[in-house]
């Protein structure tokens, strides 16, 4: 405790931003991708954005479900799962998946896409697209799923406790707010640091506070040990009862046409009902099940409609009510206003710009306690280290990114592990602003490394072009608005890095000592 309730939150706010600073920029930079993370598996799947975008719009539910079980029976009638992928707003093509298990592995799921005139496309290349983002931001990669999301959730713990007393010493936070004073060292990244915060503080506490609960039976599973005796299946079923899946009986048996389910589809959702995906459990065997998932739309709930068939009688087995308690409705809603899956274009762009804004505000906070240091002239091996991991971590992430898609381009269309080369060249640009952190800090390092993410930016939707069917200006006159974003997204990013670049004031370095800079 300081001497004043003040200076005790000032402290607190301080560490608890700062000893995760660099792994919560990883989680909301990942995070604010994922807001777009079937638009970025798109753009990184170059086979599929001629001929094939818009497959099945002009086909009936039931045209599409004939010809997907047709092609499944013929390419895959030995598969544990058969799925068909419908159109949607956010994937509008016309897809049929399938599973492939391995002992000791999870199953791999493959896809084959439909063109625009019910042909079989080129079967796309093999990617994690904006998956990798999405699970990058709680699983963070190379380390067991366990312990990231351990280590994730303690980081979001020190962001809401940041948050709490960001709002408790912030004294002026209204006129803060319109203040920003350019070139004038930590006041000019205190001024940054307090325009993102507020500008987007009750996205930052929604955000941070459902993340802790997507994962809180994890975090607190106490109650799972002892009321359910560490059942958490059972848990699981008592909080939201769901259908109880049968395994293979190893008896073939034809599985049912899945158009002659279609009238009860209709009578139990609505002729105007929309059904986003249709999957086939157990095919060809006695205990074959068809599972019809709803498209709930812009229903702000995690909770899955599903009308269950037996999959050789046609029986229904399970009408798809919603059974769940009342505290796992209330988990499923705050498990929606994190994912945002419910948001429509509007919302999601502005969850996007929300997020952006969380990564200025960590960013600018790693920045503006350097800069003090420096101001001040405490030059300590404390400084070095957060010196390098601003560096490293915050001109990373764009260029790790930037390499990601040009990996995805560059390597061969169907090599062998080629999603995790593009992973491994994400992590390299990280390796290359770490490596060059050891090596100097100072403004020049910045400058050039802005530099090079900006050019590699502004050079990505040429790259576009010269490695798919259409690029920018063909995207245009198409009007595939999805893909024409991604490119205007990279020359976004070009754009700032070189203004940035520009900006980039005369560094906080200058007061070094001559033999501090070559540090």
């Amino acid at each position: 405790m300081k001497e004043t309730f003040f200076r005790t939150m000032t402290w607190l706010h301080t560490w608890a931003g700062l000893l995760v600073c660099w792994v919560l920029l990883l989680v909301f930079f990942a995070g604010t991708l994922s807001f777009f993370r079937h638009e970025l598996s798109l753009y990184a799947k170059p086979e599929l954005h001629s001929r094939v975008l818009g497959s099945g719009m002009n086909l009936s539910l039931e045209q599409n479900l004939r010809q997907g079980q047709a092609f499944l029976s013929t390419r895959a009638p030995d598969a544990p799962d058969w799925y068909i992928t419908l159109p949607q707003e956010r994937m509008p093509y016309l897809a049929f998946q399938w599973s492939e298990r391995r002992e000791n592995q999870r199953p791999q799921i493959h896809s084959q896409p439909i063109t625009l005139s019910g042909e079989l496309a080129d079967e796309p290349r093999q990617t994690k697209g904006g998956d990798f983002f999405y699970r990058l931001h709680f699983d963070l990669h190379y380390m067991s799923a366990l312990t990231a999301r351990y280590l994730v959730g303690i980081c979001a713990m020190f962001m809401l406790i940041a948050l709490i007393t960001g709002v408790v010493i912030h004294k002026r936070i209204f006129k803060d707010f319109f203040s920003f004073r350019p070139r004038k060292g930590s006041r000019s990244w205190l001024d940054a640091h307090n325009i993102s915060a507020v500008m987007a503080l009750p996205f930052h506490l929604t955000i941070t506070y459902t993340g802790l609960i997507t994962l809180m039976l994890m975090y607190m599973p106490w109650a799972t040990l002892s009321v359910w005796n560490g059942d958490a299946k059972a848990m699981r079923q008592e909080l939201s009862p769901r259908f109880d899946q049968q395994k293979a009986s190893g008896q073939p048996q034809e599985t049912l046409d899945l158009t002659l389910l279609l009238p009860q589809v209709s009578q139990l959702w609505g002729e105007s009902a929309a059904v986003k995906n249709v999957r086939v459990q157990h095919p060809g065997d006695a205990n074959a099940r068809i599972f019809f998932t709803r498209d709930t739309g812009q229903a702000i709930t995690d909770e899955r409609e599903q009308l269950v068939f037996d999959g050789v009688t046609g029986k229904l087995l399970n009408p798809g009510e919603n059974h769940a308690s009342g505290s796992q409705q209330l988990h499923d809603t705050l498990m929606a206003l994190h994912t945002a899956r419910f948001a429509g274009w509007p919302l999601r762009i502005l969850g996007f710009v929300m997020g952006l804004m969380g990564c200025a505000m960590i960013a600018s906070g790693c920045l503006l306690w350097a800069t003090r240091l420096r101001e001040k002239r405490k030059y300590t091996w404390g400084l070095k280290l957060v010196e390098g991991l601003n560096l490293g971590v915050i001109m990373g992430l764009p260029l790790g990114t930037v390499l990601f898609f040009y990996a995805n381009r560059l390597l061969p269309a169907h090599g062998v592990g080629r999603a995790e080369d593009e992973v491994l060249a994400f992590f390299l640009g990280l390796l290359l602003c770490g490596l060059m952190a050891i090596w100097r800090r100072d403004a020049a390092v910045w400058r050039a490394l802005l530099g090079i993410t900006a050019l590699l930016a502004l050079l990505m939707p040429v790259l576009n072009t010269l490695t798919s069917p259409q690029g920018l200006v063909g995207n245009l006159i198409s009007g595939q608005w999805v893909l024409v974003s991604a490119d205007l997204l990279f020359i976004a990013l070009g754009v700032t890095c070189l203004f940035a670049r520009r900006k980039f004031p005369v560094p906080y370095h200058s007061t070094m000592p001559a033999r501090e800079r070559t540090a």
